[in-house]
This record gives C-alpha cells, structure tokens and sequence, in this order.
C-alpha cells in the first residue's frame, strides 16, 4: 500500500508527530511506502529513510528563509517546543493563507505520490481539508483523534466561532474509520460528536521499540555527565515533555519539595511557555537538584528512562500519554495521574496513581519508589509495555483499517 500522512505539527516536540513517524517507519518496515505531510519551521528538519516528506513551512520567529513560507509561526491548540502561536490567535487572512498552503500542498503530493490512502492526524482543519481533496480524487480517508483536536473544538464552541471546528466536522464525515487512541479520548469524542461514534474503533498509541528499550548497558553516571548533571546523585526522577500548564509540571515541583534530598535530582527534559516560570518557582521554592535540561533527542530520552527511578506524568488531562509508554519500555515506573486515558494502562506492577492535585501525595509515592519501599521489576515493566504498545505490535491493526477503507467494506 502507499499510505500519505497529513499532520499538523512537526514530526519532533508532539505526540501526534512522534506518532506519526512511527507508524510511517514501521510501515516502512513491513514493505508499505509512506509520505509525510507536516509543518516545519526550519530549513533543515528530520529525514527518515524510505519516507518521502513533504513539508510546509513557517516562520520560526523572525527567520524566513525560502519563498513560499508563511510569514507566521505554525499554529497550535496549546504550544509547541518550537511555537507559542496557538489557533484561537490566527486573524482570517492568517488563515486563509494556513487553509491554502495545505490546500495546495495535499493535492500537489496526491498527485505525485499517488496515495491508496490518506491518514489525517488530528480531527481539525488538515483533515478536513484532506477529506475535501480525497472526495475530489476518490481516496478513501481515515483520521485519528488525538485528544486536542477536541480540546480545540471545545474553546471554538465556547467562543462561538467556527474555523476549525467546520473543518472537523467534514474530516469526520467523510472518514472512513475515526482512530481514537484511548477509551477516556473516545468517551469525549462520543460526547461532541456523537453522530460519528459508530466510525470509531480505538487502536493503541504504539512506541518505538528501536529506541525505547531497557539497556542494561547505560550507567547513571555516564549519562548524568553527558548531560552535564553532577554525577554525585544516586536517586534519579524524570518528567518528559512541554512545559505547559496541561502537563502539570508545577505540580511536580512542589511535590520535589518533600522528596528532595543531597542524592535525589529531578530531570526535566522538554520546553515550552512556561520554563521562565518554572525556574523562577524552583528557585521560590528552595529546590536545589531540578535540573531543566531543555528538548532532547530521543536516544538521550531512552537514556534518561534507562537510569530513573521513576518517570513522572502528572497531567490535568491526557488522551494517552506517549512518554509514558517510552519510559514503561525502558523498565522506568510511572508516577501517573489517576485520571484520563493513563489508568487504562498503568497497572499497580508498572506504576503508581496518584491525586495530580495533591504534591504531597505525588511525594509520596516517589518517595515510596525511592526509598524501595515498592520496588519494581524493571524486566518486567519493559517487557509488558513493549508487548502490549511496541509500534510493531500493533501495526497490523492500521493495516487492517487501511485495507478495508481501500476495499470499501
């Protein structure tokens, strides 16, 4: 099959694109040629081997470096490590101008590419306009809810506008198959589109197993000092992601304020709005080893799994949590919230649920991880969640949904 992604962000620094690179690779891996879609705000943006990439670009602040890049950021439904320019900000011309590139772009690579299929990411205004594009060439069309998408249809309900959100309906529509990543994900989704549940079928976020794995290879020391971390800790925590208010951070650092100690450093690995303040909190707070360490690559990511104690995801709201999965397949116990899509996996042999909202409940169960009082297989742990969520073993089910679209069942 010859199956073209659309997405709307880069393929690094969001779940979605992480997602979507994944999948594209291990199609790769199976004989299916595969082409990417995206956003990019830099001339020179991550190549795979055997993918075709197509990208749009935009400015990264004041950097314009080609014709035909758009004179603004690419937009987001929060913030991204490489753009705080979110949907709700876009003027009409600004739109007009986003809705047009993508527009132009899908058709020019149908045409070149010759897609069986298109898989849209994200339920918003690329997918609709990769469905209008589809209905004008007859390709078939599926599209995975990621969770903001919704989070973006709801702020436009609530501001009576209707941009994006128009779009989405016609990317729903005209689907064949509606993925939703999680049963919480879905439970929303049902809720502000109900005439489309009967298109739903939930596939698993998948990880990739080449770089996510326990290595017992990889010492703390060498990887706190590649890091440029003292190599004096003996108790690692990690957070991985943007710094956003979704992703709770704050409440991390205020629960680092019971469990720090001399031999306990706190890694947080990721950017995003909120680092400025975050940093001036540490420093309120009188926390000495947390240590911000900016975006890293993901073989670093594996590392910094590899050697922590315990990972943390302590999110208001997460539709599935991908750095959740990495961490669990490098042997890394989770520290998760108790609400969301998260309790559907993180069972008691792989991590802890906690109370987001309650720092010295969070403490607590570091602290209980730490000090051994649990301790967990970390064989285990890898071996589970690599099972279940490893991209390779759930890549039959896309192929499944791709050949019955094509087919027309």
């Amino acid at each position: 099959m010859k199956i073209l992604f659309v997405n709307h962000f880069p393929l690094t620094g969001s779940g979605s694109g992480v997602y979507t690179a994944n999948l594209a690779k291990s199609l790769r891996d199976k004989g299916h040629e595969c082409a990417i879609i995206f956003p990019d705000n830099r001339k020179e943006y991550e190549k795979y081997d055997g993918i075709e990439l197509y990208p749009v670009f935009f400015k990264n602040k004041e950097t314009i470096f080609g014709v035909g890049q758009a004179d603004f950021n690419f937009p987001c439904f929060t913030t991204h490590p490489r753009s705080t320019f979110t949907y709700k900000e876009m003027t009409d011309e600004q739109w007009e101008i986003y809705e047009q590139m993508f527009r132009d772009k899908i058709n020019e690579v149908i045409n070149e590419f010759k897609p069986d299929i298109v898989h849209a990411q994200h339920i918003w205004a690329l997918a609709g306009i990769s469905a209008e594009c589809c209905k004008e060439k007859g390709l078939p069309m599926v599209v995975t809810c990621h969770g903001t998408d919704l989070l973006g249809i709801m702020n436009e309900i609530e501001r009576g506008v209707h941009r994006g959100s128009t779009l989405a309906a016609e990317a729903a529509d005209y689907s064949f198959r509606i993925v939703s990543i999680s049963t919480d994900n879905t439970a929303l989704m049902n809720e502000l589109l109900p005439e489309y549940k009967d298109k739903v079928e939930i596939i698993r976020n998948g990880a990739d197993g080449s770089i996510f794995h326990k290595d017992d290879g990889v010492t703390r020391e060498s990887v706190l000092s590649g890091l440029g971390v003292d190599t004096k800790y003996k108790k690692v925590v990690c957070f991985v992601g943007k710094l956003t208010p979704m992703k709770n951070v704050e409440g991390l650092l205020r629960a680092a304020v019971y469990y720090e100690t001399p031999e306990v450093v706190t890694l947080i690995a990721g950017d995003g709005e909120l680092r400025e303040k975050l940093e001036a909190l540490t420093e309120e707070l009188g926390l000495k080893n947390i240590k911000f360490l900016g975006n890293q690559p993901h073989d670093i990511l594996s590392k910094i799994y590899n050697i922590a104690d315990c990972s943390t995801i302590l999110s208001k709201r997460e539709a599935f949590g991908l750095v959740a999965i990495e961490a669990m397949m490098c042997g890394a116990p989770l520290i998760a919230s108790d609400h969301g899509a998260l309790p559907e996996f993180v069972t008691e042999d792989v991590g802890i649920l906690v109370d987001a909202d309650k720092p010295k409940d969070i403490a607590d169960a570091i602290n209980t991880v730490l000090k051994g009082d649990k301790v967990f297989d970390r064989d285990h742990v890898a071996q589970k969640i690599s099972g279940i969520f490893s991209q390779d073993a759930i890549i039959h089910e896309f192929e499944n949904v791709y050949e019955q679209a094509i087919s027309g069942c």
